[in-house]
């Protein structure tokens, strides 16, 4: 018995030896603590690295990803994702850098919703409308965690919005599954059931810059998104109901174009962005995981798909950054330094009748699938 447990043994320093030789990285995910919010919830941070090195830093408070690392074209790992070092800087003022918004994302007109004959009040924050959830939101709350352990590194979060919670009915049960897939992609996973009829429209709010936080802008990064059209928007970012061909538009990205190309034309939905700051009707929607969005960055290699289950898009182009803001390892985050590609459903859809449906009734199952994978070009 002592020959085979020392056999056994030395199989599997070989085995790891072998594997490091290759280049290959065993898969893990660890826990260490974050801090406590200003009630003393303690919070956790999670790291979870896949076998090809990536490696995702994630926090239950607001289900925030804090840090993405991946390949450039020479191998060299880099974080792609705007935040924060500390838990504090993130309570104190945090744009959405990489949460979870919700109980809606995006903007809901005047506040307000009406839902089987009862008209709904929400919290407003943004301007006389409602957005992101509300004054509290998902992003603003402490997730409970489970490190899930398999042949992919996997992170499963669980809150519980309750009934009336910023304004919305019902109890809600939330789950979202992060997963680093072996093919190198940030899956997101999401599942949602409800005690009373409500509406939903969960998403990610990761910022983007493919050459690295707080390098440069994100305007010679190259993008590409599967729609032929859009919903136009009215001052306050709300949609007018219409939706419109986005032939001869700023607003074509049906072939690969530099974000900058025309970002600064004289166009009125532009104008309203300031920038991009729009959702993007994604085409043939039925609900299956699709091909949406690429992104391509020149300089390092970095290329970016974005797959979804959802109908919309929502690209902001990092309008709202002014160098206010001071990230990660002192870096500045500029005008345009970064991107948001939220894959959900379309803004104000409460109050839209022809947009598909964001209505979540007992019995029913909420589910959504979005992955960022990554790859060099």
């Amino acid at each position: 018995m002592k020959r085979m447990i020392i056999l056994v043994f030395i199989l599997g320093i070989f085995s790891m030896f072998k594997c490091q030789n290759k280049g290959v990285k065993p898969m893990k995910i660890t826990k260490e603590k974050f801090g406590k919010t200003g009630d003393g919830t303690p919070v956790d941070l999670f790291t979870l690295v896949n076998g090809n090195g990536m490696e995702a830093k994630i926090t239950n408070y607001g289900a925030i990803v804090i840090s993405l690392k991946v390949k450039d074209k020479d191998g060299n790992f880099g974080d792609v994702v705007l935040g924060y070092n500390t838990l504090e800087e993130y309570i104190q003022n945090n744009p959405y850098f990489g949460a979870i918004v919700g109980r809606w994302g995006n903007r809901i007109e005047k506040g307000k919703f009406t839902l089987d004959g009862v008209e709904y009040t929400l919290a407003i924050n943004d301007g006389e409308n409602h957005l992101h959830g509300g004054k509290k939101g998902f992003d603003k709350v402490v997730w409970d965690a489970e490190m899930i352990e398999g042949s992919e590194p996997a992170l499963k979060l669980s809150y519980l919005s309750k009934d009336m919670e910023e304004g919305y009915p019902g109890n809600m049960k939330v789950t979202v599954i992060y997963t680093l897939t072996n093919d190198d992609g940030l899956k997101i996973e999401y599942h949602a059931t409800t005690d009373k009829p409500t509406v939903h429209n969960l998403t990610h709010h990761s910022y983007f810059n493919l050459a690295g936080a707080g390098v440069g802008t994100i305007l010679d990064h190259v993008l590409w998104i599967n729609a032929d059209q859009t919903t136009p928007v009215v001052p306050g970012l709300i949609p007018t109901g219409e939706v419109k061909d986005l032939t001869g538009t700023p607003l074509d990205f049906r072939t690969p174009t530099p974000i900058g190309a025309r970002i600064d034309d004289k166009d009125e939905q532009l104008a309203l962005g300031p920038g991009y700051d729009h959702n993007w009707v994604l085409n043939d929607w039925d609900q299956t995981l699709k091909l949406a969005v690429t992104l391509h960055d020149p300089k390092t290699g970095r290329f970016m798909e974005v797959l979804t289950t959802e109908p919309g898009m929502q690209f902001y182009s990092g309008n709202f950054l002014d160098g206010t803001i001071t990230g990660k390892d002192g870096k500045v985050y500029l005008y345009r330094s970064a991107l948001c590609l939220e894959a959900d459903h379309f803004p104000n859809s409460p109050n839209t009748p022809n947009f598909p449906s964001v209505v979540l009734r007992p019995g029913e199952t909420y589910t959504q699938t979005t992955i960022y994978r990554f790859s060099v070009k």
